[in-house]
């Protein structure tokens, strides 16, 4: 991961106060791809690798959120299957979203991480206490996120952040 608006000092600092994690979904969850499968419509592919670490910060009481501007029932059965509690879908307002997600968690937006890497999430990286994208984000977004993944969306970026909370939080390794 690198670093882009705060040194490592700061980004452990801020990553140990981490209470919520909200992603955006096409671009962050998965690498913005959709493609159509005949009989079942438009879907994307997701990393098990993310899946399996949201179900680890999960198990260590930090909550994960979804906000996307989609709101497909192939996405719906992911968030179920992951046990995600907190969505908010069809929305491109993702500062409101974040706020809505901030109120309904009773989590300040100062310990909330939001990764996100379209123009319309940059709001709401702005709001939180954490902004994080990945390498292939719009270019204006790196501008005002703290740091980037070094792995692309849909290709591990969630499960990279995961495991840095993870270890900030209660000191774990990779499991």
């Amino acid at each position: 991961m690198k670093l882009l608006s705060i040194d490592e000092q700061e980004f452990q600092k801020r990553l140990s106060r981490i209470r919520l994690l909200l992603l955006d979904v096409d671009g962050v969850l998965t690498d913005g791809t959709i493609f159509h499968v005949p009989g079942q419509g438009w879907t994307r592919s997701y990393s098990i690798y993310d899946g399996y670490g949201i179900k680890l910060l999960q198990k260590l009481g930090i909550p994960v959120g979804i906000i996307s501007g989609g709101a497909s029932e192939e996405l719906k059965e992911r968030i179920r299957y992951l046990g995600i509690r907190h969505a908010v879908l069809g929305s491109e307002d993702k500062l409101a979203s974040l706020k809505q997600l901030s109120a309904e968690t009773g989590v300040p937006p100062d310990l909330i991480c939001f990764m996100g890497d379209e123009l319309f999430d940059m709001p709401a990286l702005k709001e939180a206490g954490l902004a994080i994208t990945v390498p292939d984000a719009m270019p204006e977004v790196f501008g005002i996120s703290h740091a980037v993944t070094s792995r692309a969306g849909g290709k591990g970026a969630v499960r990279e952040v995961i495991d840095r909370i993870r270890q900030a939080v209660s000191g774990a390794g990779r499991e």
